[in-house]
């Protein structure tokens, strides 16, 4: 993703002032560990961003529409996301002897640029991969692939899921504890 730099002018000079900041980006592509996911329309956000008198808070939302290959089927499928963004931009570091130690740990902050600017690239980014699925499905429902053949079960039941059934319950009778009964002659 390129940098998305905002620059801070008058408009948020006081504290409570607000800047509604929106744009598209073309962002194409990109690679999660070993996963791809491609966004054929990029993706829009409408940040709000607001002086807080000691930062910027920027807070909004960024939408996507998302292809990716399904983890069960291996089709491609499409989904639309919508992450929130939320960073909060100090005007300065903060002195470490004024931040308590809850506030030292949990500190997320990032801090404006000595040229008035701030990063959103990093909000953004956050927004977009925290939204994503760990597992990709087409659909809830998805049967996948068959493992004897590799048929995608969801177009075709080539019959071996109930085969693998039914020897799945004879392996089960088989192993049972009441198997060595099942021959016993109470007459």
């Amino acid at each position: 993703m390129d940098n998305v730099i905002i620059s801070l002018d008058d408009r948020l000079a006081d504290a409570g002032d607000t800047l509604n900041v929106a744009a598209h980006l073309d962002l194409q592509s990109f690679a999660l560990g070993e996963r791809e996911f491609v966004l054929p329309q990029g993706a829009d956000y409408d940040v709000v961003l607001t002086n807080a008198g000691e930062g910027i808070l920027a807070t909004g939302v960024l939408r996507a529409r998302v292809s990716a290959t399904c983890d069960r089927c291996l089709d491609d499928t499409e989904f639309d996301i919508a992450g929130e963004v939320d960073e909060y931009y100090l005007f300065s570091e903060p002195d470490p002897g004024v931040m308590e130690e809850d506030e030292e740990e949990g500190a997320d902050y990032s801090l404006v640029g000595a040229d008035s600017t701030i990063d959103l690239t990093d909000a953004l980014t956050s927004a977009l991969v925290m939204e994503l699925p760990y597992v990709v499905l087409c659909k809830d429902d998805c049967a996948g692939l068959c493992p004897v053949c590799g048929e995608n079960l969801n177009r075709v039941d080539c019959g071996h899921a109930e085969q693998l059934a039914r020897e799945a319950e004879e392996e089960r009778m088989a192993n049972s504890p009441f198997a060595a009964l099942r021959d016993l002659n109470l007459e």
